[in-house]
């Protein structure tokens, strides 16, 4: 990664320092909303919860972070999806260029870190690219300037939902072989849409928060819905539906991400109660300097997923 791509990612703010919201709870940061010690396991399969329940935005606009234009890396292309409601929302993807061959590639989709998506993520999806998966990152609702409200974790899950049937369908892609993967609040969104589909051979949530509560805890000024009502912490919360995965799952974070252990730890338990192959694991690091290590892991655990 040269210097000039470096500094591109390391201005993705948030997709450096979300996943910093942990169990830290600052007391200058309290909020009206109660953060449970453990959120409650609920009844309902989270596909099944999504067909019924809408979020309710008190406050409609932009994804938080500064953005830089959504010109394509010289070795993707820029595509198009469709998504909202009634397809309203026409939104950016990056997909790796890759040349059709007789028989078809696996498909990676890979979720960026914070709210806004730069050429410095992309960087990070080289080894699934030198793997032999065609790649495709999308951008989504209110990031980059794009159409649509922020919502913080729900009706983006919309957006990687359209974006999923967009990668299915491009030429050459092996429907029947996509994996997806996504670093920090792409990781959150990685357990929520595996949550969501069986579109997906596994997932590999990195640095993903499985605990809303704790996550707006920390970033109140993220909170759009109406915090008042519990339920919208619970629909973007991956521990209330860890019975609800719907491929194996390899939760990753590093090693200096010590809050995410607890939270970690019980979403494996609640997985696998349900009967789900899952397995988190550690590496040596912090929230960026753990990547490499951990991407290779996920193309590790897709091969043995795929073999």
């Amino acid at each position: 990664m040269s210097s000039q791509e470096r500094n591109a990612f390391f201005r993705q703010r948030r997709g450096l320092l979300a996943g910093i919201a942990g169990s830290l709870v600052l007391p200058s940061l309290a909020n009206a909303f109660d953060v449970p010690d453990v959120p409650r396991l609920a009844k309902h399969d989270y596909a099944s919860v999504r067909r019924h329940f809408r979020t309710k935005l008190l406050q409609k606009g932009p994804a938080p972070d500064k953005y830089e234009p959504l010109t394509a890396p010289a070795d993707a292309d820029r595509i198009f999806y469709r998504s909202g409601y009634g397809g309203e929302l026409e939104l950016t993807a990056w997909v790796s260029k890759y040349k059709r061959e007789h028989k078809a590639k696996p498909g990676v989709l890979f979720l960026h870190g914070g709210n806004a998506m730069g050429i410095g993520h992309w960087q990070l999806v080289k080894p699934y690219i030198d793997a032999g998966y065609v790649v495709m990152m999308p951008s989504l609702r209110g990031e980059n300037g794009q159409m649509g409200n922020f919502s913080g974790f729900y009706d983006e899950v919309d957006d990687v939902l359209a974006a999923t049937e967009r990668l299915r369908h491009l030429p050459g892609v092996d429907p029947e072989r996509l994996f997806i993967a996504g670093h920090s609040i792409g990781g959150t969104l990685t357990m929520l849409t595996a949550m969501s589909t069986r579109q997906f051979r596994a997932a590999v949530p990195i640095s993903g928060n499985a605990d809303a509560f704790r996550f707006f805890n920390r970033y109140p000024e993220d909170i759009r819905f109406d915090d008042s009502n519990a339920h919208e912490f619970e629909v973007r919360t991956a521990l209330c539906y860890a019975h609800s995965f719907k491929c194996p799952v390899r939760v990753l974070h590093g090693t200096e991400e010590s809050h995410f252990n607890d939270r970690a730890d019980l979403l494996v338990a609640r997985a696998r109660a349900a009967g789900t192959r899952i397995e988190a694991d550690t590496v040596v690091g912090n929230h960026t300097s753990a990547l490499p290590a951990e991407i290779a892991q996920s193309i590790q655990f897709f091969h043995g997923v795929a073999a």
